[in-house]
């Protein structure tokens, strides 16, 4: 069976796929007056020879998944995730230890897409998702990460358990953050390989990926509400990481 097309929407994602030289199926462009960066996009678009249409707004409007097209959007092959491998073979490429986020849980495009964006902005190495249970790379993802998705490796496995014991046998240590750890982020030392366990908003981990955490870590809390969003609590840890590998 033949994989559907995805979407890639808004100025700033257009512009980064273009950038990034992956394959564009069509681009869709509004009709009429236009200023600022769709023409540097036009241009873009030209100079890799995609096709280019002029459609009226309210086609966009309707093709648009996210209702924030900002007048293009492009038809591109669907997502092509990666295997653990390849991340771990990023990391060797680049003489770097493993730096990866593990979600368990996280089913809110826009989280993920967050996520997404920090992570490229951390030096993550690649994400990994669970098949079941999880957000997937959409046009809302794309949009949300302002366009990181193009250059962010995003694994795909059918048991997150197992996945943590093999990275484990890669030397690396998994950090899960739990409201309930006894040790705070700030207190671990992340000068090998890092895998990092972010869990959904509602429920946290599962009990097996928890149970197969080496460290469980927290975030401090002073208000009276006592959690973060998800992409919030991330991107804390993520530039802890990136603080202690950068002295």
């Amino acid at each position: 069976m033949e994989e559907r097309e995805d979407q890639v929407e808004g100025r700033n994602s257009v512009t980064e796929l273009l950038k990034s030289g992956k394959d564009i199926n069509k681009l869709y462009v509004q009709k009429g007056e236009r200023q600022g960066s769709i023409n540097e996009i036009i241009k873009l678009a030209k100079e890799k020879r995609v096709v280019i249409v002029e459609t009226e707004k309210n086609k966009l409007d309707q093709m648009s998944e996210t209702g924030k097209h900002q007048g293009v959007i492009a038809i591109v092959p669907p997502f092509a995730y990666c295997d653990v491998d390849d991340i771990l073979e990023d990391a060797k490429s680049k003489n770097e230890n493993p730096f990866i986020i593990i979600l368990d849980g996280i089913e809110d495009n826009h989280n993920l897409g967050s996520i997404i964006r920090t992570a490229e902005c951390a030096g993550v190495h690649g994400i990994i998702i669970p098949k079941r249970r999880s957000a997937l790379v959409n046009a809302t993802t794309n949009k949300t990460s302002a366009g990181a998705v193009e250059y962010m490796k995003v694994a795909r496995v059918s048991n997150l358990t197992e996945t943590i014991k093999y990275l484990k046998e890669n030397d690396i240590w998994v950090y899960g953050t739990d409201m309930d750890a006894k040790e705070y982020y700030n207190e671990q030392k992340y000068n090998s390989g890092v895998a990092l366990v972010i869990g959904s908003e509602g429920f946290g981990m599962s009990r097996l990926v928890k149970e197969n955490c080496d460290f469980l870590i927290k975030i401090p809390m002073r208000g009276k509400i006592n959690s973060l969003n998800a992409s919030v609590s991330a991107g804390i840890v993520m530039y802890e990481v990136m603080k202690q590998r950068n002295v």
